[in-house]
């Protein structure tokens, strides 16, 4: 989503000022990649609030699992054709029944699961539309009456990440291919057809600097009235999961960015020289697909995150790995969300204007009409917004000299007639405010919303489309508001 223009209003009928003329609240690079599931989790144990050390985040060993769903039967032993197919085209690898803690070189353990129903069951096609790539609707039925599984659990030191995880990923569709069935990654929990493994994950391990996203899904999903994002898959890496709390699902794409910048970072073998602090500077990446994939920054971009690293906290659901949670405590702001906006801001770029307007009956008449609307979006957000579906609202706030600056609030909270949120925009007359701060503005003060849907659709700011027509006559007068620079103390 491009960057849109921003204005301001005023106390009275005549003299105001408002953001907000094309698209509403400044939104720049809003591009969604993660998956976005809906999940029910409660807190469970782990670290929190804890630096993450200095160092490597490598550890010394790796170990995952990956599987076979047969379709239903395997005609002939699998064990006994795996074990061919290894001896024969992967001679690096070592049977073992038993996986050490502390590989010395490549291992697999082979079980074969006979009966899936009751011991390995396969995703429901509720989670397949989620977790599946490349199945035929009759595949995806197929599966739920899969009876038999081989399961391959891997283990090998962490320095050969990559050429063993080529390998691994080669033997799965190799077998697959001579013998049928859908690949299963425990970590990622995804189910690929034959085809769609050699594209999606095969692929990409051919490159001289793998792409990580590749073998890596983030899930997004609402956490009270905020947005958690994870990552699934480093383990395959040594490497730790990824985690950023308490986004706004407007930044839920941007926060996936970032997940996947600092982990391809981590993936390329970056060092921590500080404990809890790390530069992530895009330009450092060396996949061109990681570092370039975002494309539209917006003004005064920096590309640059002063990232603060914590041990993360596990919730019930999360991989069983180790996990760093992305913070924003260095940067201004009066709470963890007004960081976390500077974060994004500075990154990919931002850039505020104040459009001086007076009302005119026809903006007041379309604002009315908006105005109308409120209640039925109230009892809509109460029901449940979809993920990656959320509400703006404009609304006012006083200055210090008795006018009002009138910005737009994303809705976090909507109850009777008290609507919480966080502030999109900069204030230019307002001190002490910043965007992404939590503000509360009542429902009757709302000069107009947008609605934003999971597929990009939007509904709303009508007044935005008076604003724009009194622009091209030249009826407003334009003053940019220029962001404060951040600087990152760590190199």
């Amino acid at each position: 989503m491009g960057m849109s223009n921003i204005q301001q209003q005023a106390i009275g009928p005549d003299a105001t000022y408002q953001r907000g003329i094309n698209d509403g609240p400044m939104r720049t690079c809003r591009l969604v990649v993660s998956l976005a599931l809906v999940l029910l989790l409660n807190s469970c144990s782990g670290k929190a609030h804890e630096l993450f050390p200095a160092g490597s985040p490598r550890e010394r060993f790796i170990s995952f699992r990956y599987a076979i769903y047969m379709m239903p039967v395997c005609k002939s032993d699998p064990v006994v054709l795996l074990r061919a197919l290894i001896n024969k085209r992967y001679p690096d690898l070592k049977i073992v029944d038993t996986l050490s803690n502390e590989p010395q070189q490549r291992m697999v353990r082979v079980q074969w699961e006979k009966d899936v129903g009751h011991n390995f069951a396969p995703p429901d096609l509720k989670l397949l539309e989620h977790s599946g790539f490349g199945l035929s609707p009759q595949q995806s039925e197929d599966l739920q009456r899969s009876q038999q599984a081989i399961i391959l659990d891997f283990a090998h030191p962490s320095g050969d990440a990559w050429i063993a995880l080529r390998s691994a990923t080669g033997l799965l569709l190799d077998f697959a291919r001579e013998n049928g069935g859908l690949i299963w990654d425990e970590e990622t929990r995804q189910v690929f057809s034959i085809d769609s493994w050699q594209s999606k994950r095969l692929q990409p391990l051919t490159d001289s600097i793998p792409n990580v996203t590749s073998e890596i899904v983030i899930h997004s999903y609402q956490d009270g009235e905020f947005v958690r994002s994870i990552t699934l898959g480093m383990k395959k890496l040594a490497l730790p999961d990824v985690v950023i709390n308490g986004m706004p699902w407007s930044s839920d794409g941007q926060a996936g960015h970032i997940i996947n910048m600092f982990s391809q970072l981590m993936a390329e073998g970056a060092v921590f020289k500080k404990a809890g602090r790390y530069k992530l500077d895009r330009k450092a990446i060396k996949n061109a697909d990681v570092r370039d994939f975002v494309t539209d920054y917006g003004p005064n971009a920096t590309s640059i995150a002063c990232l603060t690293l914590k041990q993360g906290k596990l919730e019930e659901g999360d991989a069983e790995n180790r996990l760093i949670e992305i913070t924003a405590d260095t940067y201004p702001g009066n709470d963890v969300h007004a960081k976390q906006e500077k974060m994004i801001a500075t990154f990919f770029g931002s850039q505020d204007s104040i459009k001086h307007v007076k009302h005119n009956k026809e903006l007041l008449d379309v604002s009315a009409e908006a105005k109308a609307r409120l209640p039925e979006l109230q009892k809509a957000f109460a029901a449940g917004l979809a993920p990656q579906e959320f509400i703006d609202v404009k609304a006012p706030f006083a200055t210090p000299t008795g006018d009002t600056e009138w910005m737009w609030v994303e809705v976090t909270s909507w109850k009777g007639n008290k609507i919480k949120g966080l502030l999109e925009n900069d204030p230019a007359e307002v001190p002490n405010l910043h965007a992404g701060q939590v503000v509360e503005v009542r429902q009757e003060d709302v000069f107009d919303y947008i609605r934003y849907y999971p597929d990009k659709r939007r509904e709303g700011n009508t007044t935005g489309e008076i604003l724009k027509k009194m622009e091209e006559q030249g009826a407003l007068e334009d003053t940019t508001v220029k962001p404060e620079p951040v600087r990152c103390d760590v190199e």
